[in-house]
């Protein structure tokens, strides 16, 4: 009922075609006729406004043949003829709209990430600008907090950002110190660390402790609501698309016109010229391509990727370039262990094991990294005696009567001698390890490269894909590192987003296609002809900015969705090239008197089976698919440097995480 109150004409026509066949069986053929005939120029008139319309727009469609074949249908009596052609003209544009709205709903709301609330401190607003350091945020949140919308936060006000939340207005840290993810704003791979009196981005992920900021940019001004603003503004530029069977109207309708003309001209009957365009009727071209991209967008969805309009697929079956953001897209968005660099008798599982054990006591982000790193080798942790954590410097524990300190170097030379710093590839960083008062170590972390991300550009070049571009806010160096691991023809570094957004726009070879996964990627996947969002791990600001959403963490299904974009226009076509040519054929038989109006009207529903099966095939996997894939992998690839800093911050004592998330 849902879908019949969504698409009233195709309700109508149901309803009216039911009320003829009722009539012609209860013995009332004229009534029958003239209920349909004037339903059918009804539809004929409604079409033909916005044809007007359109042609006045210099716009040519298939809504121009569907009228004349309505039109010619009723002048020659054949009602039921009129009316099937009403229903499928009705029912290609709903199969058109049913499938983007299928494929949207499995989206979220549009742009949810944004912060909606604030925990603002009452009686906390204090004058803009000052930079002292504040009391630690866990002994203010008991009680001295309201939850408002961000909408009402002022200039001034105090917030407390809890752990794991989005900060959600620009402003200034108040604590000592804190951790952020900025990734899904600047393209960073790595934690970021702030100290009091730094800027905090609204957007960016608060990491596992509590912190007190004072906002210095209201909701409308702050660096998420610009970024949302500059995907409004992409997403309203974005030309629409000509529908793929309205490029053949002209001339089908040209041929149509001449054979009638011509059928009317040598027999001198009128008649001639109607039997023709009775075996005209564009249900081929109304319902190939509609039918073709439905099962497209259902292949698409089966594969874990989320086309949201049928156009979509048009056009990544003729992508010339793809561009890609870095972090997260290319690579996986996470560090991990690279390798240990000893520099005592310990072995690399010992001091990979000691670091584990003492990490399970700090909040840091990257402390997760090696304690998967230990818990990948087999690693046991052990259990300290006393453990303090030394905010963006470090982690302090004692191991059976042994002290071992995790973290920045200037912070281990502190309690260890002979710390040398390690020489680091373009992107890496080093977390330095010292035990009983001697450097053991080092361990090197870095954000590699997608396994999947050499194969899959290889695959984008194989199906014509001439042009492939990095668009990442991350150094020159480490972008030109996985650059050349992935395999990419050009790199753009050190990017803004409203520089990737020019960047995509002054690509030459078009149409392009940007693949990303972070909300500073969202305007330039709006801007892109076709923008590809890593959905799975990836912003909702990237998702509904985007056209097709990838819901597996797997790259290669970029070129899996121009795979299929391809097959589909493929079938599309051979569909309408089906239709059209089994069309020529009736309309030659019927100029030359073979085919009279009845059996034409019977023979042209034989013609839309044939193109419809023939459409179908888009649901089924290419058979060649798997040919051109080309095997490969890439290799670690890195992220960026982790600053060292001096020590200074009073410790905090922790218990391990695993007790403190029980």
């Amino acid at each position: 009922m849902k879908l019949l109150l969504r698409y009233p004409l195709v309700a109508g026509t149901l309803v009216a075609l039911l009320a003829v066949l009722i009539l012609l069986l209860s013995g009332q053929p004229v009534i029958a006729q003239i209920a349909a005939s004037i339903y059918a120029l009804a539809v004929a008139a409604y079409l033909a406004v916005g044809m007007a319309r359109r042609l006045a727009g210099g716009q040519w469609g298939i809504d121009i043949l569907a009228v004349t074949a309505i039109v010619s249908t009723v002048l020659v009596g054949e009602f039921i003829a009129s009316m099937i052609i009403v229903l499928m003209l009705a029912g290609g544009t709903a199969l058109e709209d049913y499938a983007a709205g299928r494929a949207k709903k499995e989206l979220t709301s549009l742009l949810e990430r944004v912060p909606q609330t604030a925990h603002r401190e009452r009686g906390g607003s204090s004058a803009a600008g000052s930079s002292a350091v504040e009391p630690a945020a866990e002994s203010q949140t008991n009680g001295q907090h309201e939850d408002v919308a961000a909408t009402e936060v002022r200039i001034g006000d105090i917030l407390l950002v809890r752990p794991g939340e989005v900060v959600p207005l620009d402003g200034v840290l108040l604590s000592e110190s804190g951790t952020f993810d900025e990734s899904s704003l600047t393209g960073e791979s790595l934690p970021v660390e702030r100290v009091a009196g730094e800027p905090l981005m609204s957007g960016s992920l608060n990491g596992e402790a509590a912190v007190r900021m004072r906002v210095t940019a209201l909701m409308e001004d702050s660096q998420y609501s610009r970024i949302v603003a500059l995907v409004k503004e992409a997403s309203e530029s974005k030309a629409p698309m000509v529908r793929l069977a309205d490029r053949y109207a002209i001339p089908f309708t040209a041929l149509a016109y001449t054979l009638g003309a011509v059928g009317w001209i040598i027999s001198g009957d009128p008649a001639r010229f109607a039997e023709v365009l009775v075996v005209a009727t564009p249900c081929p071209l109304l319902i190939a391509a509609p039918v073709a991209f439905l099962g497209g967008m259902s292949r698409a969805a089966h594969s874990g990727i989320i086309v949201k309009y049928a156009g979509v697929l048009e056009q990544l079956s003729r992508i010339k370039t793809a561009a890609f953001d870095k972090t997260g897209t290319l690579t996986y968005g996470r560090p991990a262990l690279v390798g240990v660099r000893t520099a005592g008798s310990m072995t690399e599982d010992e001091v990979l094991g000691l670091a584990a054990s003492a990490e399970q006591y700090s909040s840091h982000v990257l402390a997760a990294s090696v304690m998967d790193a230990a818990r990948n080798r087999g690693l046991s942790f052990q259990t300290a005696t006393e453990a303090s954590e030394f905010a963006t410097h470090g982690v302090r524990a004692r191991f059976d009567g042994r002290d071992v300190v995790v973290g920045k170097p200037a912070f281990v030379a502190e309690s260890a001698a002979g710390v040398a710093e390690t020489e680091l590839a373009s992107g890496e960083l080093a977390i330095y390890v010292g035990v009983a008062g001697e450097f053991v170590g080092a361990l090197v972390m870095s954000d590699p490269i997608r396994t999947e991300a050499r194969r899959t550009l290889a695959e984008l070049e194989s199906m014509g894909v001439i042009r492939t571009v990095m668009l990442t806010g991350d150094a020159l160096a480490t972008a030109q590192h996985i650059a050349a691991e992935a395999g990419l023809t050009d790199v753009r570094a050190e990017c803004l987003p409203p520089d990737k957004v020019e960047a995509v726009r002054s690509l030459p070879l078009r149409p392009v296609m940007m693949v990303g996964d972070g909300v500073n990627d969202a305007p330039v996947l709006a801007v892109a002809d076709v923008g590809i969002a890593m959905g799975a791990r990836g912003s909702t600001a990237a998702g509904e900015s985007a056209d097709v959403v990838i819901i597996l963490d797997d790259l290669s299904k970029a070129a899996s969705a121009v795979r299929i974009g391809q097959r589909t226009v493929k079938v599309a076509l051979q569909s309408i090239w089906i239709g059209i040519g089994l069309s020529v054929a009736l309309m030659v038989a019927a100029a030359a008197g073979y085919i009279p109006a009845i059996a034409g009207a019977l023979s042209q529903e034989l013609v839309d089976l044939a193109t419809i099966l023939n459409a179908l095939r888009a649901l089924s996997p290419d058979r060649g698919a798997g040919k051109d894939a080309l095997k490969g992998a890439g290799t670690p690839g890195t992220g960026r440097t982790l600053d060292a800093g001096a020590t200074g911050p009073a410790p905090v004592s922790r218990l391990p995480r695993s007790a403190e998330q029980s």
